[in-house]
């Protein structure tokens, strides 16, 4: 096995940019077919929910088997796991294509949850292995820019082939094949370190597991509120006689067109500026004022303006909360860090149509909007009054040391 200082070619960069896209094609390439797909299942008891579930649904195998994977990961490889994840993947995600009953559909659903569980969890801890903490900084950037992009064209691709059947979309899935070649020749397994050159384990503070459990608490309030946009969206749209699916993937994709320019230019100099709370406050700032004004869009332009607004603030937290817990985790639990961080992410993913589609069903969009704006705002509220709280104690005790010094 080669050193884990070893650089990583560019091929390699490149095929872990595309690894870390097939996260959002497992969602993003049927979105615009929901609606076709509920009118054929309509005669079906509660279609309404069990649509939005196909796509949703994958997220709860990732939450559930995502920290058994990163176990995997650390114990047996990342390359073993990731290789077996890619080929469930590839064959999963097509096999939907077969099926003629929701129940088939939502089954096989199941097992690409497990199938990006284990592919997300072994490419995020080879994203730790490979670089440094600041070549991290730049690799997220360029990773959440990809992945933006890559919902751009899996969305314009997903609505294309919606156009002709809701089923075409399906055959999408077979392109994470391809990537098995490129795993075995450009990605190497990492040296793991052993349990007797390890020395006593860390212990960790009290301080740093709030810390992770905030990370936690924050990325799957994103993903609560993302998860909106794919699920709602295409249906909201269909209320003000928008029922295009390539129009609806290109409304959608707003969100990401935006969210790869601000991962690419805004990111790192937000960090910079801001430090870590400040990029947390800056980001569901955004998001909380996009929820706010789409509670109000009443055309397709204000929609996808409000969507474009959204990217912006998810442009900078998704790697932002990646290169916070790599940054925390060592490199013996990298993949027990991406497991856990996983399943925080898709957990929302799963509950966000549970909670959603209900509060719209009594209450309406409108209503659904402005209380997710209110509650990424308050996290935004939160991060500030932390962050503030963090740079008045260490005024403080730069003004007690200076004086202690001259007394």
């Amino acid at each position: 096995m080669r050193a884990l200082e070893s650089k990583i070619s560019a091929r390699g960069r490149i095929t872990l940019l595309c690894l870390a896209a097939l996260t959002i094609m497992s969602g993003a390439t049927v979105a615009p077919s929901l609606p076709a797909l509920q009118q054929y299942f309509a005669s079906t008891s509660n279609s309404d929910l069990y649509s939005r579930l196909v796509l949703t649904l994958p997220a709860l195998s990732i939450a559930l088997c995502a920290p058994l994977a990163g176990w995997i990961s650390d114990r047996y490889g990342r390359l073993r796991l990731l290789q077996a994840a890619l080929a469930l993947y590839g064959l999963s995600g097509f096999l939907a294509l077969l099926q003629n009953s929701l129940a088939g559909i939502l089954a096989s659903r199941l097992l690409l949850g497990v199938a990006v569980a284990g592919t997300m969890t072994s490419v995020t801890a080879l994203v730790g292995d490979y670089f440094t903490q600041q070549q991290r900084l730049t690799y997220l950037s360029q990773q959440s820019t990809f992945i933006s992009i890559g919902g751009i064209v899996f969305l314009t691709l997903g609505g294309l082939l919606a156009s002709l059947h809701w089923r075409a979309p399906f055959a999408i899935y077979l392109a994470a094949l391809l990537l098995l070649p490129a795993v075995r020749t450009f990605l190497w397994e990492p040296a793991r370190v052993k349990p007797a050159q390890r020395g006593a384990p860390r212990q960790e503070s009290p301080a740093g597991r709030r810390a992770f459990y905030a990370l936690l608490a924050a990325a799957t309030l994103n993903s609560l509120a993302f998860t909106l946009i794919p699920t709602q969206i295409p249906f909201y749209l269909r209320e003000i006689d928008v029922s295009s699916p390539s129009v609806i993937a290109l409304t959608i994709a707003s969100s990401n067109i935006m969210g790869a320019i601000a991962s690419l230019l805004v990111y790192r100099r937000a960090r910079i500026r801001l430090g870590t709370l400040g990029v947390f406050a800056l980001s569901f700032t955004a998001m909380a004022a996009s929820f706010a004004l789409l509670a109000k869009a009443q055309n397709l332009i204000e929609i996808t303006t409000c969507l474009a607004l959204y990217g912006l603030g998810m442009g900078t937290l998704i790697p932002h909360i990646f290169a916070t817990a790599l940054a925390s985790a060592s490199g013996s639990k990298r993949g027990r860090t991406a497991g856990f961080l996983t399943t925080g992410i898709f957990l929302g993913q799963f509950i966000s149509p549970f909670i959603s589609q209900p509060w719209i069903d009594q209450m309406g969009y409108a209503s659904a909007f402005s209380s997710t704006a209110l509650a990424l705002l308050l996290a935004a509220a939160c991060a500030a009054l932390i962050g503030g709280i963090k740079i008045k104690k260490n005024a403080q005790s730069h003004i007690l040391s200076g004086w202690g010094q001259r007394n």
